[in-house]
């Protein structure tokens, strides 16, 4: 048995749906993932149907693409061409992440009231502005109040959009936020070449031309999204309060929990190359193919892996599982301290591929909790506490690694590993407490 089944589509969503099917047409194949009859690249699940999906999808990668760029980048612009000091851009870029995180709330609240697809497009239009603002940033306060800005503006983007896939993806919400998933790693992954181009190069108009490519990619996801449809808010019950979201503690645990496993992101970009480095005989050059294996398999694998993980109980199960696999492998990338060069990186190797699985595991389990356990009507709000809780545990996240990975090393390792198993076997238990605490239905897995 599992908690929550998902609301059904809001009228008006379903009757664009129909009336986007041709009038003359004879084949009542279902418009959805793995039809048979569509082509081939609709049929391997590399691309969805035309209609709210794709456009989704679409935007998403376009905006991602341009993030991943700029993140990447945004360190040496402020030293290189700003000429800040490296502890101005450190103070800069963290105290934007703070900034950001207090819009995500009132922001999705907000989409909940007045509709998520055009607060999402403001929030598209107002990051361009920011983005082109840094262009004229020479200083160490202009630099902080446009990146602040930018981060305020995607926190409440994120909170918008979580609405709009789960009214638009329906009843295969896990597998359109699985392939949204995918596509974004794709997406960041040529973000992320672009961004060692630009480095090499390394110069003030390569710098500031790739900024003013990411500002572009804000405009064309807001383009792509004008043309989805447009959703009417969804009626709330009237004894609700405002801020039923943070009032909510089975979800409000779920996310303490789910912040803590989403740390896993974090081992592989900020503690592997580190431990790789400091602590392995391995080659430098083999945290690149690391990071490979694991968008690799996210990019194929995820929608795979998703199927099934449908309610409440499979989820938890889902979510139990990515913590003992996240044990596993961080204990295998552990063992690779102290041995031969060849030898650390069919380790390492191994073990990122079994963390990557556990990666695959969790993102199936979180993100079908994150829209199973909130209402249909606040979805855009819950979207903002999920973030929160997502930016806390990244804000959180080096600190916590650079000492138990990298400073304890073997025994730190296992530590962490240990956290997400706890978290892991913890979370069955808050899914049972959301379905005490909630009108749900339960059916069957």
């Amino acid at each position: 048995m599992h908690i929550l089944i998902p609301g059904r589509h809001d009228r008006q969503t379903m009757e664009y749906r129909v009336s986007q099917a041709p009038a003359t047409s004879t084949d009542s194949t279902p418009r959805q993932f793995g039809d048979a009859r569509r082509s081939w690249p609709v049929r391997r699940g590399l691309l969805l149907e035309s209609g709210p999906q794709r456009k989704l999808a679409l935007a998403g990668f376009v905006n991602q693409l341009g993030t991943a760029a700029f993140l990447a980048t945004v360190p040496l612009y402020a030293h290189q061409v700003i000429h800040l000091s490296i502890g101005q851009v450190g103070l800069g870029l963290s105290a934007a992440g703070v900034v950001g995180l207090i819009a995500g709330i009132p922001v999705g609240h907000l989409a909940d009231r007045r509709g998520p697809r055009d607060i999402f497009v403001i929030t598209l239009l107002i990051q361009t502005l920011s983005m082109l603002s840094l262009l004229f940033a020479h200083s160490f306060l202009a630099f902080t109040l446009a990146v602040a800005v930018t981060d305020l503006a995607g926190s409440s983007g994120g909170a918008a959009r979580g609405p709009l896939i789960r009214r638009f993806g329906g009843d295969e919400v896990p597998k359109f936020r699985s392939y949204l998933r995918s596509v974004a790693m794709l997406a960041g992954t040529f973000g992320a070449m672009a961004a060692g181009a630009v480095v090499q190069i390394d110069s003030d108009f390569a710098y500031r031309a790739l900024i003013l490519g990411n500002a572009l990619t804000f405009i064309g996801s807001a383009a792509v999204l004008v043309k989805l449809p447009k959703l009417d808010a969804l009626a709330s019950p009237r004894e609700e309060g405002r801020w039923t979201a943070l009032k909510d503690k089975p979800y409000m645990a779920f996310v303490v929990l789910d912040g803590i496993m989403w740390i896993h992101n974090e081992v592989l970009s900020f503690a592997l190359p580190l431990w790789v480095v400091l602590h392995t005989d391995a080659p430098r050059w083999f945290v690149g193919p690391a990071i490979a294996v694991n968008t690799v398999m996210v990019v194929f694998l995820q929608i795979r892996t998703s199927r099934g993980v449908k309610g409440g109980t499979v989820a938890g199960r889902a979510t139990r599982r990515a913590g003992l696999a996240f044990m596993i492998g961080m204990a295998v990338i552990a063992t690779a301290s102290g041995v031969p060069g060849c030898a650390a990186v069919a380790i390492m190797t191994a073990g990122v591929a079994i963390h990557t699985v556990g990666s695959l595991w969790h993102a199936a389990g979180s993100l079908e909790l994150r829209f199973r356990l909130a209402p249909a009507h606040a979805q855009g709000q819950y979207s903002g506490v999920f973030g929160m809780g997502m930016g806390l545990c990244y804000t959180v996240a080096p600190s916590l690694l650079g000492l138990l990975c990298v400073t304890w090393g073997t025994p730190g390792w296992l530590v962490m590993g240990g956290v997400f198993v706890a978290a892991g076997l913890a979370m069955p238990y808050v899914i049972q407490w959301a379905g005490r605490s909630r009108e749900i239905a339960d059916t069957a897995d």
